[in-house]
């Protein structure tokens, strides 16, 4: 059990990163041959990107040392007999919609009732603009999708919001088109698929904002060693920062500049964390030294916000408890996640007594007020319930979680992990 008394003091691996994770299943089962995956993420979503890969025909050894991809190149996959599942996942969904648009069969991608809600319209209509045939079966521009596989051409698309996925999709089916694709961007969002397909050897680059891809690239099985989640990362920083007379080594962190904007944002608050170890071979990672701060609230807003937005719910939480106002503006992508986290953080924090108003594209924090425990709905969504975890340890009272174990679909390990550190 936590406990509120007792800071944090220790060493901390994280779990290897979701999104690379993903696409290393999702490129190795495009490849010629065998990828090697080790720190693989064994957490609800990426399990769910390797069951999706089965049903398409594709053979992957899962073991707790290694994840083993046997490959059979960008034609190799097969109808499924059922219905594909992406569970939770968005990633998932998204991107293996721009690998399937393109496939000589059809199929039927769906997922749990979350992502039945989370927009797809966004993927659909460039792929639609590519030549794809994809309908909604309920026609929400919600999953189940049912996608018809069809020839694929090259166009530019100005993507309406900085989205990883909404990216990955098209320049996925891009591998399949007849000329070149390109993806501009308002702001850079996350580049871990252009660093991966370009290290199984497609012709892909960045102009600026801009991503271009060529098609019908040979690509080939690699060895891969995922870096520890900075998502999953942040929960450790945060808690390391507010528990009192903490200390925390956080090991092989990914640290890719389209992600850190985690550490931008707790150096900005004045928080107190050294990069050790610093690797720029490929993905960057690092070690992090987080010790207890006095933080204080800043404005975040602009192009730092991609690099962030998974991380916003439990900066929420350090700037509940920092001095002075945090003003989050540019993040109504907030309300098209798992949960609507602009309302769900407003909702749960107020009950545990901070003072925070929601605006149409972020919120407004007065930190500094003492927070109390409280019942918290996570919605279910696996970020709120560590965030709140986190907050936990700040509040005077009991505080109970709805479905605490959300934490399974990105972190298997966290609240073992957690009080390891209280030991």
């Amino acid at each position: 059990m936590l406990n509120k008394k007792n800071p944090l003091k220790g060493e901390v691996t994280i779990p290897g990163d979701k999104s690379i994770s993903h696409r290393a299943v999702m490129f190795g089962a495009l490849a010629e041959g065998t990828t090697e995956v080790t720190n693989f993420l064994q957490g609800a979503d990426c399990l769910s990107t390797i069951d999706c890969f089965r049903k398409l025909g594709i053979e992957i050894d899962n073991t707790k040392e290694r994840i083993l991809i046997h490959g059979k190149g960008l034609h190799g996959l097969k109808a499924p007999s059922c219905v594909l599942d992406a569970g939770n996942s968005g990633t998932t969904t998204r991107l293996i919609s721009g690998i399937l648009a393109a496939q000589d069969f059809e199929t039927t991608l769906t997922g749990d009732a979350s992502i039945q809600k989370r927009p797809m319209r966004r993927i659909m209509e460039p792929l639609s603009m590519m030549g794809a045939d994809i309908t909604s079966v309920n026609g929400n521009d919600c999953a189940p999708l049912h996608i018809k596989g069809a020839p694929l051409h090259g166009i530019h698309y100005h993507s309406k919001v900085a989205s990883a996925q909404v990216k990955s999709a098209i320049l996925l089916a891009g591998l399949y088109a007849d000329g070149e694709t390109r993806v501009t961007e308002p702001t850079i969002s996350r580049n871990h698929s252009e660093i991966m397909l370009r290290y199984f050897g497609a012709d892909i680059h960045t102009e600026d904002k801009t991503a271009i891809i060529q098609p019908n690239p040979l690509l080939h099985g690699q060895k891969i060693t995922v870096p520890g989640d900075i998502s999953s990362a942040a929960y450790f920083i945060a808690a390391g920062l507010l528990v009192p007379g903490s200390e925390i080594l956080i090991k092989n962190v990914g640290i890719n500049p389209t992600r850190d904007g985690i550490l931008k944002v707790a150096l900005s608050m004045g928080g107190n964390i050294t990069l050790l170890n610093e690797n720029y071979d490929g993905e960057p990672t690092a070690d992090l030294l987080v010790k207890s701060s006095e933080l204080h609230g800043i404005t975040i807003e602009g192009n730092i916000i991609p690099t962030l937005i998974d991380e916003l719910p439990i900066i929420n939480i350090m700037a509940a408890a920092a001095k002075g106002t945090t003003v989050i503006k540019d993040a109504a992508e907030l309300k098209v996640k798992e949960s609507n986290r602009i309302d769900v953080m407003v909702e749960n924090l107020t009950a545990m007594g901070a003072d925070i108003t929601g605006t149409d594209d972020g919120m407004i924090i007065e930190g500094g007020k003492p927070l109390h425990g409280a019942f918290i709905k996570t919605y279910m969504d696996h970020r709120i319930a560590m965030s709140f975890t986190v907050a936990s340890l700040l509040a005077d009272g009991e505080t109970t979680l709805e479905d605490k174990e959300l934490a399974n679909i990105s972190f298997p390990t966290f609240y073992h992990d957690l009080e390891m550190l209280q030991k």
